[in-house]
């Protein structure tokens, strides 16, 4: 129970944005995530409200979700990857040009939105969606690409033309 835990891009965006993708419990154990606190810390917080096991289980769902990752003792950063999704493969952006190009940043956020809708459904990833909408730039654009793919490769025909999709969106943003 050394193990510590620090919250990803995808769990601070949690935090902030008062996503729905996590229970009201799921939730407060994931604000006590620090990149500092031992689990057996942050057990010890929640005192009797909560069985040791059931925190462990809910760590282990935050970071089996991608929530949450390991620490590294040394370096003190999750040890996930949060450029590389669970899947292997490998993605890379392109060099951000010097002047960013409104007209590419449009056609990425049309892009990521028309696909979530096409292949997840109207009201699905509202969360993504939001984020996609309110980006202005390459780099909060890049920061809503792998939600964006994990959206998109949880149906079938989403998970068929995953990597013709993304190589059309990694080609703009």
């Amino acid at each position: 129970m050394n193990e510590v835990f620090a919250k990803t891009q995808k769990g601070i965006a949690e935090i902030e944005n008062r996503g729905r993708d996590i229970t009201l419990r799921m939730r407060r154990i994931l604000i006590q995530v620090d990149g500092n606190k031992t689990v057996e810390e942050i057990t010890e917080e929640f005192g009797e409200s909560a069985s040791a096991g059931d925190l462990i289980n809910i760590l282990g769902e935050l970071h089996k979700n991608g929530y949450i990752g390991l620490v590294s003792q040394h370096d003190k950063n999750p040890l996930i990857n949060e450029d590389e999704p669970e899947t292997g493969i490998n993605f890379s952006f392109r060099k951000i040009p010097s002047s960013p190009n409104s007209k590419d940043i449009e056609k990425a956020k049309n892009f990521m939105i028309n696909t979530i809708r096409v292949y997840c459904g109207e009201w699905a990833h509202l969360s993504i969606i939001k984020a996609v909408s309110a980006a202005n730039t390459h780099e909060e654009l890049r920061k809503s690409f792998i939600p964006w793919y994990e959206a998109i490769i949880e149906t079938g025909d989403g998970r068929r033309r995953s990597e013709e999709l993304s190589s059309s969106l990694l080609n703009v943003i």
